[in-house]
């Protein structure tokens, strides 16, 4: 039965600073790289047959460190389908600041509902719409080959997956926290129909 394992990046310069980040293009910290380690620690034991990542380098820093760790050397998929949740105008600033220039309440909604985007950016609902059918056309067809597959990206580009995964409405997906560098393992038949699910720890 194949298995698919989502992990969110390490922490980013960006994570650390609390700042929106979206597509901008920021590293990892070395808190970052350590918890790459850590997500690989967690998943010992596996081997993958293809790995997916996202354009931006967290991400691809994130599981070079992790295929390092492991010793493995699959094929690595690189697409911006994957990408972080673009923010818009909201990007480069601290959430603290962009609390005061557009209102809190206003800053919540935005990062918060499911289908009300920033100024010039993505909600999380249009972050699903070029997520899931990347999913649909690449990935999915991974694990319809039996094939194990590790995908390594954001935050929001991984809750999308959930979302898919979870079969989780709007309204439940925001809620939802994934934290950095821990891996989340799915048990899926090659029709991608979740067996089972648990969080990776080492």
């Amino acid at each position: 039965m194949p298995i698919l394992a989502l992990v969110r990046h390490g922490q980013s310069l960006w994570n650390h600073e609390n700042r929106f980040t979206g597509f901008v293009d920021v590293p990892l910290t070395e808190q970052g790289r350590g918890e790459a380690r850590k997500a690989a620690d967690a998943l010992k034991g596996l081997k993958f047959d293809v790995a997916y990542t996202s354009a931006l380098s967290r991400a691809q820093e994130t599981l070079a460190i992790l295929l390092e760790t492991l010793g493995q050397r699959p094929p690595v998929i690189r697409d911006a389908a994957l990408n972080e949740r673009h923010y818009g105008d909201l990007q480069g600033l601290n959430k603290a600041d962009a609390a005061k220039e557009f209102g809190e309440k206003q800053v919540h909604i935005w990062r918060r509902s499911f289908d009300v985007p920033p100024p010039n950016g993505e909600s999380l609902e249009m972050t699903a719409k070029r997520v899931l059918p990347f999913y649909d056309r690449a990935i999915a067809g991974d694990l319809r080959q039996g094939k194990n597959v590790l995908v390594v990206a954001h935050g929001n580009s991984n809750r999308s997956l959930v979302m898919r995964l979870d079969k989780l409405t709007g309204e439940e997906v925001v809620a939802l926290e994934l934290a950095t560098g821990v891996p989340v393992v799915y048990d899926v038949t090659p029709e991608g129909q979740v067996v089972s699910k648990r969080a990776a720890t080492p």
